[in-house]
């Protein structure tokens, strides 16, 4: 049997993946449309609804891939019961992806949004957040490691503009520059501090509270 992506027509050809592996990177993708969907419209993005899109034709072929490998590792009743879980927990996440790619078109087809709606984007536990590093700002020329934003004030950066690049769930080793545009997710305080890094109004990452 064939293995792998053909990059010149762009059929799906069997490729052997942990059905966990492909679990995991589903979820993971996932939440990343929700934030990057509702970010889009939070920030009347267009580039970040783009995103959206084409993670949404990533989820339908790891969905794909998904269905090869659990077809083949069915070899009796049981597995057979088993993958019916999988699949289920898949179609999950598929129908949220779904709803995240509409979302995001929003943006894409110029449709305007009810400003109530956005409103409401701002009131949710976990805020989302659109900061330009100043050339003063600490966080430049840093990884985000080395900032450790998530673990001092309850940031995530989930993406960063720059210039016309857009990194996409940035990793550690992700280093900031100045004038890199983030957007990050977390608690009031976290995003407010944030924001008063990028600008170089705080001149340290504040560390935790103990007690």
């Amino acid at each position: 049997m064939r293995r792998g992506v053909s990059e010149e027509d762009g059929e799906i050809r069997y490729r052997p993946v942990s059905v966990r592996a492909l679990l995991t990177e589903i979820q993971s993708i996932t939440e990343l449309m929700v934030d990057l969907a509702y970010s889009s419209v939070l920030f009347n993005d267009p580039d970040l609804a783009e995103e959206v899109v084409e993670l949404e034709e990533r989820i339908d072929y790891l969905k794909t891939l998904l269905r090869m490998n659990t077809a083949i590792a069915v070899r009796d009743r049981d597995d057979a019961e088993a993958m019916i879980g999988i699949m289920r927990v898949a179609s999950a996440a598929d129908r949220i992806s779904d709803a995240a790619g509409e979302i995001a078109k929003i943006i894409l087809l110029g449709l305007t949004v009810d400003p109530s709606v956005v409103e409401a984007l701002t009131r949710v536990d976990e805020r989302l957040i659109r900061a330009r590093i100043h050339p003063t700002s600490v966080l430049g020329d840093k990884t985000l490691r080395q900032l450790g934003l998530g673990t001092h004030i309850g940031v995530d950066v989930i993406a960063i503009r720059r210039n016309k690049q857009l990194i996409i769930n940035p990793t550690g080793s992700t280093t900031l520059r100045a004038g890199d545009t983030l957007i990050a997710r977390g608690s009031d305080v976290g995003t407010l501090e944030l924001d008063k890094l990028a600008k170089a109004e705080l001149t340290e990452v504040p560390q935790p509270k103990v007690g």
